[in-house]
């Protein structure tokens, strides 16, 4: 049973929230089905009694009160459009912010397959048939019956030919929702799949084109076409076929319908009028018919777009809305940390332990893929903790509301991008109420003020879908504002220094120690040990374990190894070359001492002294704490 509060609830509430507007459809469908034998009636009349009695007042009064009727019921049927529209209109108000909502929570996910925008598809879908004519053909089709008894009354067996039509056009509708239903399920998958290879194709449009790459990924795209458009023909062929079908019938049968009442006025067993009358009627009485088989691929899609919205929404709602509490100013504390991959049976990391105060900054350093960035998500509550805890001022971060939590949290990740708008709002996080002096601080805290101030518009400069008008480290640091922005207590910034030169760096450098001496915690994870300079204490990572925690200048000491000599230069290499390069040899020996990570210390067993050796429960990794 669903709870109210459920997301399945969610959807149906607003579905059912629409049921009064239905049933103002249902009362105009019953008028208009009504005010439909006008059609009929005016020409038995003109038929029995206007052709007989060649009485032209009678056929002016006719026409003239069915003009009205038609008037009228133009009138209802367009009052019945606009309702569809405001129930597609209402449902899409009630859905479309948790549907939105669901959108940008799927890439925060550990499952490799988020699905993209199809939930917003769903919602399209749905919004779609409930505003369209699928709804009216459910409506008019209990009136068949009507027109079936005006049929049998003219008679018997213009009733019966009207049944037996009715049931061979039932027939073809069953047929159509068993032979649909997976082919149209079927192409609704590889639709979401195209979509999402046409997106990331010109998301990597750059490399596609410096490296040669468009023609492997425009084949690739063509084989996935290629089956979308077989799927496509398939579906379409079956729906093109049930609906030709549907029509020739319906054609036939209508003239089927003229000759029975032929037959039946020859025999004196019927009027003239009722000729043409059952002919209008047995169209009426299926056309309904005929528009449910029209729409029964709407309507299958419909139906499958609310079970997977259904099923999107419950495995990404928000169900619980934490009690608010007062922003964190204190520690940040990370507890038997381990992050697990939706599906997975081996945690990306684990056993991840330390804690920091309040103006401390921490590095976070090891070997590619050794689970820093995953390190840096979870700790900003991109990714929920399988095992373990992460707590701001004691509250573990499930206890708060991400948007109460947001203001408190800066994050740069890797792959920096930004939004469509001006440099102010992407530096503001678009907040609606932004204080231009907050955002002038957090420019100038990231050393990119002057930068913005260059460019035509200052701040107001529209930088264009994901910053396409700046360059890769204009883009960081903005981002680094981004970050910054408020006086984050929390700032988790993943290679900030990337894309940086070397004014970029050590711009980066005094933002850090501005954020720490303002009271906030700041992590970087990095590979250049340049961005650690501004830091005092690291953490080292190996294979998604914590080997190494404590002092920077301890830790680097003990878990790095210098670099071997470089052989001298060549005796037939120019002295002068050699002599002035020996200094920046020099310099990058010094630099690549500090760039070599925790390896060493697993060759150097004589430092040991040093290190205080702890094995979580006797089994989880050595963690190095270095002590002073």
């Amino acid at each position: 049973m669903t709870s109210p509060g459920s997301p399945r609830a969610l959807v149906a509430s607003a579905l059912s929230q629409t049921r009064y507007a239905f049933y103002g459809i249902a009362v105009l469908s019953a008028i208009t089905n009504i005010l439909m034998l006008t059609g009929p009636l005016f020409m038995m009349q003109v038929y029995d009694r206007v052709l007989t009695s060649r009485s032209v007042p009678t056929l002016v009064a006719l026409t003239l009160l069915a003009l009205g009727i038609y008037v009228f019921l133009g009138i209802l049927e367009m009052m019945r459009s606009k309702i569809l529209l405001q129930i597609g209109r209402r449902i899409d108000e009630e859905l479309s912010a948790p549907t939105f909502d669901t959108v940008l929570r799927l890439p925060l996910g550990l499952s490799r397959n988020d699905g993209g925008s199809q939930p917003l598809r769903d919602l399209d879908q749905i919004r779609g048939f409930m505003s369209g004519s699928g709804p009216i053909a459910i409506c008019d089709l209990p009136w068949m019956p009507l027109y079936i008894a005006i049929l049998y009354a003219f008679h018997p067996y213009f009733g019966y030919a009207a049944v037996a039509g009715a049931i061979l056009l039932m027939a073809l509708t069953l047929s159509s929702e068993f032979l649909l239903r997976e082919p149209t399920r079927k192409l609704s998958q590889m639709a979401s799949r195209r979509s999402d290879l046409v997106e990331a194709g010109r998301r990597n449009a750059e490399p596609l084109h410096a490296m040669g790459m468009r023609t492997s990924y425009a084949g690739r795209f063509e084989r996935l076409n290629r089956q979308f458009v077989e799927g496509q023909t398939v579906t379409s062929d079956l729906t093109s076929s049930f609906s030709a079908v549907s029509k020739i019938f319906r054609m036939a049968l209508q003239s089927a319908i003229l000759a029975l009442g032929a037959w039946l006025v020859i025999q004196q067993l019927a009027s003239p009028g009722a000729i043409i009358a059952s002919s209008i009627l047995t169209s009426k009485a299926l056309s309904p018919i005929e528009m449910v088989i029209g729409q029964w691929r709407g309507f299958i899609n419909a139906r499958q777009s609310r079970r997977r919205l259904e099923e999107m929404l419950d495995r990404h709602a928000g169900v619980r809305n934490p009690m608010p509490l007062p922003a964190p100013a204190r520690t940040l504390s990370v507890a038997g940390l381990a992050i697990m991959p939706a599906g997975g049976s081996k945690p990306l990391i684990h056993d991840i332990a330390f804690t920091l105060s309040a103006g401390q900054g921490l590095g976070i350093i090891g070997h590619s893929g050794s689970g820093k960035s995953t390190l840096s998500r979870a700790l900003v509550g991109i990714w929920p903790a399988t095992r373990g805890s992460i707590r701001l001022d004691g509250a573990a971060l499930n206890q708060w509301d991400p948007e109460a939590l947001g203001p408190s949290i800066g994050y740069l990740p890797q792959g920096v991008d930004l939004f469509n708008g001006t440099i102010a709002e992407n530096i503001s996080r678009f907040s609606e109420n932004a204080s231009p002096d907050l955002i002038i601080e957090a420019a100038k805290l990231a050393g990119v003020h002057d930068l913005v101030l260059s460019m035509p518009d200052g701040y107001d400069t529209a930088i264009g879908n994901h910053g396409a008008i700046l360059s890769s480290g204009q883009r960081q640091r903005i981002g680094l504002a981004r970050a910054l922005y408020g006086r984050p207590f929390l700032v988790v910034l993943d290679e900030p220094n990337a894309n940086l030169d070397a004014d970029g760096e050590a711009a980066l450098t005094r933002a850090i120690t501005a954020m720490r001496q303002a009271g906030s915690i700041v992590i970087v994870v990095a590979h250049r040990p340049n961005a650690l300079q501004a830091l005092d204490q690291v953490l080292v990572m190996s294979g998604g374990a914590m080997v190494a925690f404590g002092p920077r200048d301890e830790v680097l000491r003990k878990t790095t190894r210098p670099t071997p000599p470089r052989p001298a230069a060549s005796a037939g290499a120019s002295g002068g070359v050699a002599a002035g390069t020996q200094g920046l040899r020099e310099e990058t020996a010094k630099s690549e001492q500090a760039a070599v990570p925790f390896p060493a210390a697993e060759q150097e067993a004589s430092d040991a002294a040093v290190l205080e050796e702890d094995q979580s429960k006797g089994s989880g990794p050595a963690v190095r704490r270095i002590t002073r």
